[in-house]
């Protein structure tokens, strides 16, 4: 069996890499083809090209990359043709992945062809969702309330997998030691501003100058910032200059780590506010893109709230400080009431601990996730004469 997977980031890697997991465990012979980074060529793909030539985010990127991504489309799509594999799995980035899909399907029709992680339309652009429908054969979903959604916009079949963030679980919680650390003076503070370049150059100076305010008035603080290896060395000089150089860490158990003994974050919106909300740690939630980005997404955003947790939780329990509110004044004062033993913290603490019963699923998501695409496989076969 040949599957050709393609994910686009560094969030997508891991997806394939748990799937790439999973597939291994449902089934005796399977080869992997396509395009990722270290994870998933850790569970033995050798990348056609490196994954970062797709990592691009927000429509300034896209303008600059067109050239490059577009060759890279076309690339991709010439491979799986040629390669003629049992089945093709897209990871994340939407855009790359349609066209892809699209020139595929045109191409070599029998082929299954299955979207991890389901546009987000139930933020914006819900059109994306019945323009999937002739090139895609299925969807796996992160959130439990997808499915319907995609359903209802005549998108193609959707089915929630679970969050791969439930697979960290048992990373993510604390012991007892480390539970008691959460409340030990000097507290635990954990920096997160983001896992792209284009984040941290938004993002790391506004939440150092927090960090420099809040030492003053509730410091000191012990500080870790995790990042990527890819960044390290970006987010090192970035922060030399700060009061307290933090702790920087790039492996996921040092993040993990870093989390059960946390007293509190400040978080860039991603999968980090996920992250923390399930390790139980309070924190803030901020972002910030160039004006006129932010301008084209208040025209097409339907969502009310931006952060992971709150969507989930369907209330505002952790402050979204974005886009002219992403200040280091408004930080500290989101932040400041989240140090004490306060409502604030305590409402947190309380929402996040129904986020598990939300996300619930019955087996892993990777097992979830292989098991659906040998489904489809097998289906594909049946019909194949």
């Amino acid at each position: 069996m040949e599957i050709y997977l393609v994910a686009a980031e560094a969030s997508g890697d891991r997806l394939g890499a748990s799937l790439m997991a999973g597939l291994k465990r449902k089934t005796a012979s399977v080869i992997f083809r396509g395009v990722g980074g270290d994870a998933m060529q850790a569970q033995g793909l050798a990348s056609q090209y490196p994954m970062s030539d797709l990592a691009v985010f927000g429509f300034a990127d896209v303008i600059k990359g067109f050239f490059r991504l577009k060759r890279r489309i076309n690339e991709t799509a010439d491979a799986i043709v040629a390669s003629k594999p049992d089945a093709v799995i897209l990871i994340d980035s939407f855009g790359f992945s349609f066209r892809v899909a699209k020139r595929v399907r045109e191409r070599a029709p029998k082929i299954p062809i299955i979207k991890y992680v389901a546009p987000q339309v139930w933020v914006w652009r819900q059109g994306r969702a019945k323009a999937m429908r002739p090139y895609f054969d299925h969807t796996l979903a992160l959130f439990p309330f997808e499915p319907e959604v995609h359903r209802n916009l005549d998108g193609p079949p959707c089915t929630y997998v679970g969050h791969p963030v439930l697979e960290e679980l048992r990373d993510l919680r604390p012991n007892a030691e480390e539970s008691a650390r959460r409340e030990q003076k000097p507290p635990l503070l954990v920096v997160m501003p983001g896992s792209r370049r284009s984040e941290l150059h938004s993002l790391i100076a506004t939440f150092g100058d927090a960090v420099a305010a809040l030492t003053k008035t509730h410091g000191p603080f012990d500080l870790v910032l995790p990042t990527l290896p890819s960044l390290e060395a970006q987010v090192r000089d970035a922060v030399s200059s700060w009061p307290i150089p933090p702790k920087v860490v790039v492996t996921e158990a040092e993040k993990f780590a870093a989390m059960r003994s946390a007293r509190v974050a400040i978080a860039a919106s991603g999968t980090a506010t996920l992250e923390l909300a399930l390790a139980r740690v309070p924190h803030i939630g901020a972002y910030r893109v160039r004006w006129w980005e932010a301008a084209i997404g208040r025209l097409m955003v339907k969502v009310k709230m931006a952060l992971l947790p709150n969507i989930l939780l369907n209330e505002p329990v952790v402050p979204e400080l974005l886009q002219e509110d992403c200040t280091a004044e408004k930080i500290i004062t989101a932040v400041a009431p989240l140090i004490e033993q306060s409502g604030a913290r305590r409402s947190q603490l309380e929402a996040f601990e129904r986020i598990d019963a939300i996300l619930a699923v019955p087996e892993p998501p990777s097992d979830r996730s292989a098991a659906i695409v040998l489904e489809l496989l097998a289906k594909s076969r049946a019909r194949q004469p």
